[in-house]
């Protein structure tokens, strides 16, 4: 796809800081950089080796508009694989946008959000998967999310759907030989050999896809909600967890009315974490909302901590709570176990698995390690390390996978039918035009367009 206008954006974050960034690319960058920039020893930019700083000043009818660092980098050999210029100015907002407005001016179009990184994708500097990547890495909230982007990045997830798409192409081309040749004295692949590379297909998509649910988790964060009747302890659970005095703890029952939300990283899991107002029948408007919205938030949740008082027997309430909980994913804290133990475990088991039963005490924060520890079990289930370097981590990508894996299902029972080959050749075509929309190979303009709306603008 050729590309003929150039583009301009502030690649920096808005706000005061002690530099801001304005990013040029397309055909005519050196030009308009040319027309504005102005260097202390007035020699023009193409003098100076691309990849060099220039020390100047940005000029608007002879009036200096800010000191700057210009970097010009020529094509291909860049972000885009067009020519690229960036002006270093001084940061905050009327410096970078007086800079911005001037190359606007003088023939640039303003970016629109991703557009740089969507150059790259067209120009074929990276595939759509590396491009996604970019933005992951943006938002990583983890070190475990930002080295899982950073693979996909170099490319990782590119070079195993590549590698799946060529043991397609492979199969499709013993296929067609034998539909376009019947009659000749070339080597066909029979029934049984196409059945077994179809199932070592399958076996290999298949695994890739499990780890979809992990891969989400780890780029999106799991969304825990804390929950229980009031004043058993949810308040100091969260506070022990993020190791800070978030939430206001007092004897009061009902002291929490509404949804406090914070982001928390246990073993690399991102956790997208939740204290909700305690859960009972209750005459005050002001709690009554909490309570609704605690429930709310309780069923779209990945995980449900529910949090017990070791020293009180099990209430109406509690087992209302164990009901509701024992069909999502679920761990049961027994909390306050400094003081005298009251509780009923024995009829927590028929609602929990006991594996997921712990004992802790907020308030010394003690077994908040062990919570730690089977969250992290659960969300990797033995199936995913944290040194895998493939998994996918993006909806989109789990969906095109889901569908291969529909395809080639559907191939290996016209395989074990004696289906004429022109319906396998089909599935196996489908096989191949759904992996490459993990990679951008096979997708359309509007899928496009929508992937690369929600990037920041300038990247």
């Amino acid at each position: 796809m050729y590309i003929d206008d150039t583009i301009a954006a502030i690649a920096t974050a808005p706000g005061e800081g002690g530099i801001g960034i304005v990013r040029i690319s397309g055909e005519k960058a050196l030009d308009i950089a040319e027309s504005v920039f102005e260097s202390v020893n007035k020699k023009s930019i193409k003098d100076y080796n691309p990849r060099t700083l220039i020390y100047g000043n940005i000029i608007e009818d002879g009036k200096i508009i800010d000191e700057v660092l210009l970097a010009y980098m020529k094509g291909p050999h860049t972000y885009t694989k067009e020519d690229v210029i960036e002006i270093n100015c001084h940061g905050g907002f009327i410096s970078v946008k007086k800079i911005l407005e001037l190359v606007l001016k003088k023939g640039a179009r303003l970016a629109e959000g991703g557009e740089f990184t969507k150059r790259a994708f067209l120009n074929g500097r990276i595939d759509l998967s590396q491009a996604e990547a970019v933005m992951d890495i943006i938002n990583a909230k983890t070190d475990l999310s930002y080295n899982v982007a950073q693979s996909q990045l170099e490319g990782s997830l590119s070079f195993k759907i590549k590698e799946l798409r060529n043991k397609v192409t492979e199969l499709l081309a013993h296929v067609e030989v034998a539909i376009d040749f019947p009659d000749e004295d070339v080597e066909h692949i029979t029934y049984e050999n196409l059945y077994n590379k179809s199932k070592e297909l399958r076996k290999e998509i298949t695994n890739l896809y499990e780890t979809s649910e992990t891969g989400k988790i780890i780029r999106d964060g799991l969304k825990t909600v804390i929950v229980g009747k009031p004043n058993v302890g949810k308040s100091s659970l969260l506070n022990a967890i993020l190791k800070e005095s978030r939430a206001i703890v007092t004897d009061i029952p009902g002291t929490t009315r509404d949804v406090i939300e914070e982001f928390v990283n246990i073993n690399g899991i991102p956790l997208r974490i939740i204290d909700t107002a305690g859960i009972r029948e209750t005459e005050d408007i002001v709690e009554k909302i909490g309570v609704q919205k605690s429930r709310e938030s309780f069923e779209s949740a990945d995980l449900a901590i529910l949090v017990l008082d070791a020293s009180r027997c099990l209430s109406v309430e509690d087992i209302d709570i164990l009901e509701n909980v024992k069909n999502k994913n679920t761990i049961v804290l027994i909390n306050k176990t400094d003081l005298e133990n009251k509780i009923d475990e024995d009829k927590i088991k028929e609602y929990v698995d006991e594996k997921r039963i712990i004992k802790i005490s907020a308030l010394e924060r003690k077994g908040i390690d062990k919570l730690e520890n089977e969250i992290a079990d659960m969300v990797y289930k033995g199936n995913v390390s944290q040194g895998d370097s493939v998994m996918i981590t993006n909806v989109r990508h789990k969906d095109s996978l889901e569908r291969a894996i529909k395809s080639i299902n559907d191939a290996i029972n016209a395989i074990e039918d004696n289906m004429a080959l022109d319906f396998i050749e089909v599935d196996l075509k489908n096989i191949w035009d759904y992996l490459g929309e993990v990679s951008g190979d096979t997708v359309s303009e509007d899928l496009l367009d929508t992937i690369f709306r929600d990037f920041c603008i300038g990247k």
